[in-house]
């Protein structure tokens, strides 16, 4: 049994010096060098992360309509389909009148006449130096519009413009004296 003892204190003895030996800190200083520069270093910042609003869920409570991100074909095919609403349509045969020749923003009312009958008559400027004498069934401006009526300070007028789906619709307008031309 002291053979047993004598051969432990044997393996003790001997392995303790080694285990010291490996304790040493002799072969790290390269490894501590690095770590002493590391930490003299200035450190770095980093920024927190943003605040996120939290997700609030949207439920589509629509889906028997079309979907926002398609093309609204369904219109598209609906309007095409329709056939003209009105019969309306300028009469292409009849002769022109002179102030058809220019646009309804061109023209300008400067006055009025009234006639020995009691018809009253529109004074037209063209822009162009004219001046014209216009009254009710006359025809003025680029888009067919027929007068419909005079008074002292306005003509009234229909106009028959294309609708966009290959018909025709009546746009009701007027022209208004310019008041600082006929006090001035």
């Amino acid at each position: 049994m002291l053979f047993k003892f004598s051969g432990r204190a044997s393996v003790i003895a001997v392995l303790l010096p080694a285990l010291v030996a490996c304790s040493d800190n002799s072969g790290f200083g390269d490894l501590d060098r690095f770590m002493a520069e590391t930490r003299s270093k200035p450190r770095g910042y980093v920024e927190p992360l943003p605040e996120f609003k939290a997700y609030e869920a949207f439920t589509y409570t629509s889906a028997d309509r079309r979907s926002p991100f398609e093309v609204p074909v369904d219109v598209q095919l609906t309007m095409m389909e329709q056939q003209p609403q009105s019969n309306v349509e300028p009469d292409l045969n009849r002769p022109r009148e002179v102030l058809e020749n220019f646009n309804l923003n061109e023209l300008d009312m400067v006055g009025t006449l009234r006639g020995d009958g009691g018809d009253q008559f529109a004074l037209i400027s063209d822009g162009e130096g004219g001046v014209h004498r216009v009254r009710a069934g006359n025809y003025i401006g680029s888009n067919y519009g027929r007068i419909i009526g005079v008074s002292e300070s306005r003509i009234e007028l229909i106009e028959i413009v294309p609708n966009g789906r290959g018909g025709w619709v009546e746009r009701p307008r007027s022209l208004s004296l310019d008041q600082s031309q006929s006090e001035g």
